[in-house]
């Protein structure tokens, strides 16, 4: 069996990912998902969270929001909505985007309450992305 697989993250924008690695962690919309060279095929919804890869020269976080893994024997997919790369995160515009989420929340009049949650969220892995990136180097 290969040591590695090859790992693909897509937006509609551009290729944000593309190298073979050891393995990918992924959270699915129906848990965590592992997955190895030769791993069986399948297709799943991806929730909002740090896509965990692991290579030769350790591990490296992706800020992943939504979209798909699609996983192959010997190739790894990932269609998603926005991905980031820990140092491509803005820090300063993640903060202000949870400050902005947290506000609505607390108003809990005249909001989109789901909308508002999914900003938050998606601002809060943006942050642990990159402060996991800053604490590695």
């Amino acid at each position: 069996m290969a040591k590695t697989i090859r790992l693909d993250i897509v937006t509609p924008e551009r290729m944000v990912y593309s190298k073979d690695v050891n393995m990918v962690i992924a959270r699915a919309t129906d848990g965590d998902l592992g997955v190895l060279p030769g791993h069986i095929p399948l297709i799943a919804g991806l929730a909002v969270w740090p896509l965990r890869i692991l290579t030769e020269e350790g591990e490296v976080q992706v800020s992943v929001s939504g979209g798909f893994i699609e996983v192959q024997p010997t190739k790894v997919t990932i269609l998603a909505s926005s991905a980031e790369l820990p140092e491509e995160i803005d820090i300063d515009r993640a903060m202000a985007a949870r400050e902005r989420a947290e506000k609505l929340l607390a108003a809990k009049e005249g909001i989109d309450v789901a909308r508002a949650q999914a900003a938050l969220q998606r601002a809060l892995m943006r942050l642990r992305v990159a402060e996991k990136d800053r604490h590695n180097d």
